[in-house]
């Protein structure tokens, strides 16, 4: 699968299981790099999750202040997302 095939996999994945576990109630969008720089200014009211895998982040390196659970660990570990915030996926 190419690269410009994974990420939209993966986004349809991570809405999967967040809808089935009510953790989803708006549809994903894309945000501009002046969005996000001004969501990360804006801490307490962004959850930033990486959901890539561990030789993703071994290979591609990390993002400061994301938490990462990777897709595959995702389910299990919903408690760790919080319901008040918006969640910025990577």
């Amino acid at each position: 699968m190419t690269r410009r095939r994974l990420t939209p996999v993966l986004m349809v994945g991570l809405m999967a299981v967040l809808l089935a576990c009510g953790r989803a109630s708006r549809t994903p969008r894309k945000i501009s790099a002046d969005e996000l720089e001004k969501l990360l200014e804006k801490k307490d009211a962004v959850f930033f999750l990486d959901v890539r895998e561990p030789f993703e982040i071994q290979r591609l390196g990390s993002v400061k202040g994301y938490v990462n659970i990777p897709l595959g660990e995702l389910e299990a570990r919903l408690k760790e997302i919080p319901k008040d915030k918006l969640i910025v996926t990577l």
